[in-house]
């Protein structure tokens, strides 16, 4: 079996080469071929037949990772959110993951946070997760999230409470919910700062409810508000922590909720302005990570083990990708550079099948036919390849070469433009670079919402 799995990789070295050899020679010509050439040698994989022993070869790459991230190639397809969750509660179990980060506001998650941890009133997964409600509501409020929520709690529920996993919010586009939040906490625990809170955020007034408004105004200097959202914030800076796991967690949401403030208020004054508000987006994305993992390491006395849910494109190393050229970076980038090992970086690609999206911002979502992927893509290269339900791992250096690129991505978030995906959904990348390992699922169906 070690032979063959010996002679395979030095076949692929070979077709590699000669792919290289083919350019240098023919150019464009070559290029053309290079899928149909490649269809009949799969590079090394495993194979996912739905047993429980997997994902083995992903959790021994992943080894003692600080951070686990796991992306997707749209925000509408269930077997991306069912993968996720096998992968979660594996890394929960065996790795002593400790918190899940996903790609939704604070304020909307902190609800869901306190029902998966046994805490608030909520009696079922699909109660906790109505807060949210603003577009688009899909990506968390469907059946597959709900399903793994049902699952964590009752694996929390077998634990102490301060080792129990909590799922937190790491996004920045809600504006005013946190307000509330933290104001709430200081008029139980600190009367006087809570009347300080509220006379700061009284700058928010004027806006309230209509984030645009507030991102409009703040394009003048003397409009912004970024100075009392900061003060709010440095009212919880420095609090001792709580001996008793629940008020520690309820402190160490307040002042989430009041950081949400800050990275909220970044953001829209950086979109606003014209800046790279991508950029504000995923550094506060990145620094709010942390910050969990710091929590959840000062409550359990255990590493904080973070596995961060989220798109492709924050997911997967902005160097390896065209978002680089643009002046780009992302959660994946920063936390490689800040954790060099201690990140791992898990990709997800489909082929064809159904997607659960929006024509444009603030619409309906809809099922839509999810079009083949273009031949010269990396799903076109493995479709190709014959492969259906896969782990790639780029260690590999078979799997590192074959899936090195430059090649198409495509990337599909809450918006689906079927008529313009060339253009719409597609950038160019180095897969094995970008991701530690890729997850591949050859036809997959839309996620199904929560009504």
């Amino acid at each position: 079996m070690q032979g063959l799995r010996k002679a395979r990789e030095a076949l692929w070295i070979t077709v590699i080469l000669s792919f290289l050899l083919a350019a240098c020679a023919d150019g464009a010509d070559a290029a053309a071929q290079r899928p149909a050439a490649a269809a009949a040698f799969a590079p090394p994989h495993h194979r996912l037949t739905g047993a429980a022993t997997d994902y083995d070869p992903l959790l021994a790459a992943v080894g003692d990772a600080r951070f686990v991230l796991l992306g997707e190639s749209t925000h509408g397809t269930s077997e991306f959110y069912a993968e996720r969750a096998r992968i979660t509660e594996r890394l929960v179990r065996e790795r002593g993951a400790l918190a899940v980060a996903i790609e939704g506001d604070w304020p909307d998650a902190d609800r869901l946070s306190r029902y998966v941890r046994g805490m608030g009133r909520d009696r079922t997964a699909a109660e906790a997760l109505s807060d949210f409600e603003r577009f688009p509501r899909w990506t968390w409020r469907n059946a597959e999230f709900e399903g793994f929520v049902e699952r964590l709690r009752a694996y929390n529920l077998t634990q102490p409470p301060a080792r129990r996993v909590g799922v937190y919010g790491m996004d920045v586009q809600n504006l005013f919910e946190g307000q509330e939040a933290a104001v709430e906490w200081l008029a139980r625990h600190d009367p006087p700062a809570a009347a300080r809170a509220r006379t700061q955020y009284r700058c928010f007034a004027p806006y309230r409810g209509e984030s645009s408004r507030y991102g409009e105004a703040a394009r003048r200097p003397n409009r912004t508000c970024e100075r009392q959202a900061a003060a709010v914030l440095a009212e919880f800076r420095g609090r001792p922590r709580p001996a008793d796991p629940e008020a520690a967690e309820a402190l160490f949401s307040a002042q989430r909720n009041a950081a949400s403030v800050v990275a909220a208020e970044a953001y829209f004054r950086a979109a606003y302005a014209g800046a790279y508000s991508w950029n504000v987006r995923d550094r506060h994305m990145a620094d709010a990570v942390a910050e969990i993992s710091a929590h959840a390491q000062a409550l359990s006395g255990q590493p904080g083990k973070v596995v961060i849910w989220a798109h492709n494109t924050h997911v997967g190393d902005a160097r390896s990708t065209a978002m680089s050229q643009r002046g780009e970076l992302n959660i994946g980038q920063l936390l490689r550079e800040r954790n060099g090992p201690g990140a791992f970086l898990v990709g997800f690609l489909t082929h064809s099948g159904t997607v659960l999206a929006a024509p444009e911002w603030d619409s309906p979502g809809r099922v839509y036919e999810l079009r083949p992927a273009l031949p010269e893509s990396f799903a076109g290269l493995l479709h190709a390849q014959g492969l259906q339900r896969a782990l790639l791992l780029s260690r590999n250096p078979v799997v590192s070469a074959a899936l090195a690129g430059p090649r198409l991505e495509r990337a599909v978030g809450v918006i689906y433009q079927p008529r313009t995906e060339r253009q719409s959904h597609y950038f160019d990348a180095q897969l094995s670079r970008q991701f530690d390992a890729v997850v591949y699922i050859d036809r997959t169906r839309a996620v199904t919402p929560l009504r």
